[in-house]
């Protein structure tokens, strides 16, 4: 009867260390979130770049054209960045990553930039702008052209004159606010629309499921040694206290390590091509983004 108990007792334990070294692992890839200055897509091609295939060849090059243009004139640099999903990682964070990595902006003190992200199959939108851009075009004001101009066109399947359509928009308030003529009303922004948005909730299931397992140990311990009492096995509860300190050790050396592979995969679904680049040399290389902007979706 004793070995028999001594063996449930061992797989309660091992299945217990199995919680506990998983939930480790999970805790540790959360409360160290995907790097927000380094994009994970690809480098750009240009100022349009699809990788979910939804903006036709006519569209692309119109607006090319307009950015480039509109870059060279006002010094202020507009990117659109289309994909499938962002997977599990929101769109705030993953737009942030792009705008930082693709280093959107001049590289001067005053670097007005702004980036569109769409994600396709999310049906989920932010755009990130820079802070040299929020006086022309802050927050509140660039929901209200997303919804008025992207958000119909989207629910009707049209992705590239949404996105044409909006942009549009965005060029012609930043004209007209710098040139001090009035531009559209700012609306409250709708409940629901995007803002900043961190693990932390994530990271506190984790860290619960942790302490989980380290009560379940405790008490799979006492266990054994009230068993073991009666026996005249004082130590019986973890084999001699040897499991209880491998456990601990796997938890601080999985929680150190870094995360630069926690979202390696999280960009796949690209789907479709970015299109050719020609002799695109890249942005400015200096866009400040504090995590300005708007988003929701549709």
């Amino acid at each position: 009867m004793r070995n028999r108990s001594a063996l449930v007792k061992l797989k309660f334990v091992h299945i217990a260390a199995m919680i506990l070294a998983l939930a480790a692992q999970a805790a540790a890839q959360w409360n160290q979130p995907a790097s927000t200055t380094e994009s994970p897509l690809p480098p750009s091609t240009g100022f349009v770049n699809d990788f979910a295939g939804v903006i036709d060849e006519a569209t692309k090059q119109q607006l090319e054209a307009k950015l480039t243009a509109f870059r060279d004139s006002s010094n202020t640099e507009l990117a659109v960045a289309v994909v499938k999903t962002t997977g599990d990682r929101p769109i705030f964070d993953y737009s942030l990553a792009v705008a930082r990595g693709w280093k959107i902006g001049s590289k001067e003190d005053d670097n007005p930039s702004a980036l569109l992200m769409v994600a396709i199959d999310d049906r989920k939108y932010f755009t990130q702008i820079s802070r040299d851009l929020e006086d022309e075009l802050p927050d509140a004001l660039a929901g209200s052209l997303q919804r008025q101009f992207l958000v119909p066109e989207f629910k009707q399947g049209n992705y590239a004159k949404g996105i044409s359509d909006t942009i549009d928009a965005y060029i012609r308030t930043i004209n007209e606010r710098r040139g001090g003529a009035p531009a559209q009303p700012a609306q409250t922004p709708v409940a629901g629309t995007e803002r900043r948005r961190t693990s932390q909730s994530l990271s506190s299931g984790f860290c619960c499921l942790l302490i989980v397992g380290f009560l379940l140990l405790i008490i799979i311990s006492n266990i054994g040694k009230n068993k073991g009492g009666r026996g005249g096995r004082g130590g019986g509860g973890f084999g001699g206290g040897s499991a209880l300190p491998w456990i601990i050790g796997s938890m601080i050396a999985n929680s150190g390590r870094g995360s630069s592979s926690g979202w390696g995969g999280s960009s796949g679904g690209w789907g479709g091509d970015s299109g050719g680049g020609g002799g695109w040399g890249g942005f400015g290389g200096g866009g400040d983004f504090g995590g300005g902007g708007a988003g929701g979706d549709w």
